[in-house]
């Protein structure tokens, strides 16, 4: 599940951006995107392939120049201060940047050395996060011989080496069996509560709402909108209540009370194209919040209606991400509640 913010005042931000902007010849890959992520959470970039979403990161990760707009990370400008931000941040690419021609242990050895830590301190921290990833046995093989699953906790045990406050994660469960996939969500857990933020990119839509405390879906070079996973979902239409019964007289006259029902937007639809009569189910449009689910809960009390099941679906990540990316547009009123 995504991490929870304790209340109280806001947390400072870990990254900023205002107005960023890139372009890659004619094409506009940013085109002035602001954001702001909360130090200890989990922030999830979507997008289609070719979206800028690697743009994004590489510039936060001072990769690449911006060629307008403001971008600030661990209190650092990317511009003006791009070595306090390096020495802030940790990044994984969706390429494995683990040499496979020497061991696993000599990979973290390396990265210690590259971060200038003392002998002793190197291997002390290579033996802590060989072990916090379970690479211990594996140690001492090249990491050639590493399944994708370890080389990707190597990977990402290779950035922990320099102590990173902010993490960037570019599609890092890419090419992972389901198992693999989910133990790296064991990983990104496990690094946020220890106050590390991450920044995710990825194409597992499923993956953004199992982690991301809050999600953005970037479309030709702008936010299509920013929120919460729920929040997100609750902006695409298709949302609703299903009363199923099993008796046909019952049905008949929930039916007829549907019909002559004040029930804000209500309409009677048959489920899933099934004839009504054969179907039993009727289906009542709704959003889900808890407001509108009590208001149907009430009038089905009033109206004396008992149903077999009442099951309420709502819209998937899969739905919002469809439905932003594609030319059909959400209400721009929508999207400011959600910002």
């Amino acid at each position: 599940m995504p991490t929870t913010s304790q209340p109280g005042s806001p947390s400072p931000a870990a990254v900023s951006t205002a107005g960023l902007r890139k372009s890659y010849g004619d094409k506009t890959v940013l085109d002035g995107i602001d954001l702001r992520i909360p130090a200890g959470s989990v922030f999830a970039l979507l997008g289609p392939n070719g979206a800028g979403k690697t743009t994004a990161v590489k510039i936060l990760s001072t990769l690449i120049s911006a060629d307008g707009g403001q971008a600030q990370v661990a209190g650092h400008d990317v511009a003006t201060s791009p070595d306090g931000v390096r020495a802030a941040i940790g990044v994984t690419g969706q390429f494995s940047a683990v040499d496979g021609l020497i061991t696993g242990e000599e990979n973290m050895l390396l990265m210690a050395d590259l971060h200038h830590l003392s002998k002793r301190e190197g291997q002390r921290v290579t033996a802590e996060l060989l072990e916090r990833f379970d690479l211990v046995e594996a140690a001492k093989k090249p990491a050639s011989t590493y399944s994708g699953g370890m080389k990707r906790r190597l990977d990402i045990a290779m950035t922990l080496v320099g102590s990173p406050r902010i993490i960037f994660l570019d599609e890092p469960t890419t090419g992972l069996d389901p198992r693999s996939r989910h133990n790296m969500w064991g990983i990104i857990r496990e690094l946020v509560s220890d106050g590390v933020t991450v920044f995710l990119t990825t194409q597992y839509l499923e993956e953004a709402d199992e982690l991301a405390d809050r999600i953005a879906v970037l479309n030709d070079g702008k936010i299509a909108a920013e929120g919460t996973a729920e929040e997100l979902k609750r902006l695409i239409p298709g949302g609703h209540v299903r009363l199923r019964f099993s008796d046909p007289a019952a049905y008949q006259s929930a039916a007829v009370a549907l019909r002559e029902a004040t029930l804000p937007h209500s309409r009677l639809r048959s489920s899933g194209g099934t004839p009504i009569d054969e179907a039993l189910a009727l289906q009542i449009p709704s959003d889900g919040s808890q407001r509108e689910l009590r208001s149907i809960l009430d009038w089905l009390d009033t109206a004396g209606i008992e149903a077999d099941e009442l099951t309420v679906h709502t819209p998937d990540l899969d739905d919002v991400f469809f439905a932003l990316t594609s030319s059909t547009t959400v209400p721009d009123q929508a999207k400011e509640n959600v910002r």
